[in-house]
């Protein structure tokens, strides 16, 4: 028998072993200029500027979604009217514009005055007594009628689509105008120079003149000529200040998020374990959200008591707040979710007993069924063995784009986070079962092994 041989082999390579690690501590503590001092100074300097990149990242979060949302706003004229559009649609909004229209129409209509003189024609009529005396009877109900007419039709109109729809239009031009002349667009008739002066380009009102004349069969327009002149309309360093802050506007709103998410990344990179860093990346991103969601509500009360009850009605200032912070609060509960679920996910893949429990539990049930698949003859083999070596890459990737499509989606919808999410737990149910583990080997090899076992042991036993 050779079993004496190979336990001194065995013995012999212990040795070499322990003696090779020996050397490698040496050599680790030699790097660390011969006190083993400076890796650990090291060590807590790399985990402080984690816990800094991943704090101002988050804490940059909320002011991202915010210029965010204003750049949107600023620039892009559909995202504007789909925003302030609807607020025409909310029944307290209706109501105040319905009685602010009635108060202006009695403003400058005399109601009582008109069926005055109404009353007063009939009454020079040839009328018996009895009827002349009840005329001045009739003339408060009368008032009182033409007043319920007028509110009926003017809440008629507010209520109808018609209306609606030319609150759009006007949004719609006067944003583009507006742009145009912030943007400078030379298309525009108003222009607004850098020193702060607004003018009316006549160029492009005379070339309008003259295709309006044209069209009309006037021939003699066709001799008005190019003008390039402008008048002065106003002039103010406001004015000035408006484009400045509409540039700064603009470019905080596009970088801002791509600076937030490169903290954050750059802080998981940093740390030593990134697992643990990239869960308090997430809890920390969501606690920063949720502060901004906090600050929303103080803001709406804010907003209600500043301008009620002496600009308008608490209820037509609550509907205003709720329909233009619709788009922010829906992209604030996506990033919330988003967050929190990168933290619940760092945290199942951590090295806490509950999660090692939890997935101890799922590698159990998956390889059950793995086990099955075998059984069934769906053994993938190579492809398997692959799947293996690459789960981690690939499960890396897919979470990845994963927050990434849904950073990139602007706004930020919960269902984008939910779809998103759909997509990383059916990619990790697929590698799971697809995946050939290294300790597990086919059942053709394991009969082989089973009966190559057999044979050895009955030779052991003759």
């Amino acid at each position: 028998m050779n079993e004496p041989r190979e336990v001194d082999a065995l013995r012999e390579r212990v040795a070499e072993l322990e003696t090779r690690n020996r050397e490698l501590e040496a050599v680790a503590v030699r790097a660390g200029d011969g006190s083993g001092r400076a890796a650990p100074k090291r060590g807590r300097l790399r985990a402080a500027g984690a816990i800094a990149l991943i704090a101002v990242g988050a804490l940059l979060a909320p002011v991202a979604l915010i210029g965010g949302w204003a750049r949107a706003e600023l620039v892009d004229t559909d995202r504007f009217v789909e925003t302030f559009a609807p607020v025409v649609t909310r029944p307290a909004v209706q109501d105040y514009i319905s009685a602010q229209a009635e108060q202006a129409i009695a403003q400058h209509v005399d109601v009582e005055g008109l069926v005055g003189d109404l009353l007063g024609g009939v009454e020079q009529l040839d009328l018996p007594p009895k009827a002349k005396a009840a005329l001045p009877l009739l003339k408060a109900p009368a008032v009182a009628g033409v007043e319920s007419l007028i509110s009926t039709a003017v809440d008629r109109v507010v209520r109808s689509p018609e209306f609606a729809r030319v609150w759009s239009t006007a949004l719609r031009e006067t944003h583009r105008r507006a742009i145009a002349v912030i943007q400078d667009d030379p298309s525009s008739a108003v222009r607004l120079g850098d020193d702060g002066t607004l003018s009316l380009q006549l160029d492009s009102v005379v070339a309008e003149v003259k295709r309006s004349l044209q069209q009309q069969g006037f021939g003699f327009a066709s001799a008005i000529p190019e003008v390039h002149r402008s008048i002065p309309l106003a002039a103010s360093d406001s004015l000035a200040l408006v484009r400045t802050v509409y540039q700064l506007s603009t470019a905080a709103g596009y970088w801002l998020p791509w600076l937030s998410l490169g903290l954050l990344a750059l802080g998981v990179l940093v740390a030593r374990g990134r697992l643990r860093a990239i869960a308090w990346a997430g809890a920390a991103l969501a606690a920063s959200l949720l502060l901004l969601a906090s600050g929303l509500g103080i803001g709406r009360q804010f907003f209600v008591g500043s301008v009620s009850p002496t600009i308008m009605p608490a209820a037509t200032a609550e509907a205003l707040f709720e329909q233009l912070t619709l788009v922010m609060r829906a992209s604030l509960l996506a990033l919330v979710a988003l967050a929190t679920c990168i933290a619940a996910g760092a945290w199942i893949a951590g090295g806490s007993r509950l999660a090692v429990g939890a997935r101890s539990a799922g590698a159990a049930g998956f390889g059950a069924l793995r086990a099955a698949r075998d059984r069934a003859g769906l053994d993938p083999r190579g492809f398997g063995r692959a799947v293996e070596r690459l789960r981690p890459a690939i499960l890396s990737l897919v979470a990845a784009l994963g927050v990434l499509l849904v950073f990139l989606s602007r706004p930020a919808s919960f269902s984008g986070v939910v779809w998103a999410l759909v997509a990383v737990l059916a990619t990790a149910l697929v590698v799971e079962l697809v995946r050939q583990p290294v300790d597990r080997r086919p059942p053709t090899e394991m009969s082989e092994n089973r009966e190559s076992d057999s044979s050895v042991g009955t030779t052991m036993e003759a």
